[in-house]
């Protein structure tokens, strides 16, 4: 069957037939779009959901747990580990969850919403929505410890700093297109991202000790 695939920066949607069968998170930046439309992608005109009308779309605050999990009335909903221990909203609409920052309503993901309309209503907490919140187009700060050979792992992109940086803790300011990496001898190598997976982990390893040796 042929498939059409409709996509942002915010979401992906498959349908076959004019009808959408499968939403999920996108993974594509707004250089990724342009390089689809080079490659012969047409612009795809209003998204294939029903439009959200005043009303429609709720919000609850939520602490996600350890494994990365909020609770929705009797669904367990995956945000990301990344968010275990923070506290989030959760804009609620009709096919859509869309997790937030409280304060600045930056765009931390979106997930397909399992609830029926019902289920919504009762949800504890339930307030009228705000705006949408939107995606951050600020770099990310993440640090990371290298490896015995020097190797650091960012975003799925392995960069090698050499033996010299072995086992040192470095940051790296992840852009769209650059990873900036801050020496400990006060350089800083910028290299070209060459993946687009999302960054899953801010904080460096810890340094391991082991207890006993066999």
């Amino acid at each position: 069957m042929v498939a059409r695939i409709w996509a942002d920066c915010d979401l992906i949607h498959v349908l076959i037939a004019g009808i959408r069968i499968k939403t999920v998170r996108s993974h594509l930046s707004v250089n990724d779009l342009a390089t689809l439309i080079r490659q012969g992608a047409v612009p795809a005109g209003p998204a294939p959901l029903p439009p959200v009308e005043e009303g429609d779309a709720i919000e609850v605050e939520r602490c996600v747990n350890r494994g990365g999990g909020v609770s929705l009335g009797q669904h367990i909903v995956l945000a990301a580990e990344i968010l275990a221990g923070r506290r989030v909203g959760i804009r609620i609409e009709p096919t859509t969850l869309m997790f937030y920052d409280l304060v600045t309503r930056e765009l931390l993901r979106t997930r397909t919403n399992p609830l029926r309309p019902e289920q919504m209503k009762r949800l504890r907490g339930a307030r009228p929505a705000g705006p949408p919140p939107r995606p951050s187009i600020e770099p990310v700060r993440v640090q990371r410890r290298a490896s015995n050979s020097g190797i650091i792992m960012v975003a799925g992109q392995k960069v090698a700093l050499g033996r010299l940086h072995r086992h040192q803790t470095v940051t790296v300011t992840v852009s769209e297109t650059n990873l900036a990496i801050e020496l400990t001898d006060g350089d800083t190598k910028v290299i070209r991202r060459t993946t687009m997976q999302p960054v899953r982990s801010i904080k460096g390893q810890r340094l391991r000790i082991a207890t006993s040796v066999s």
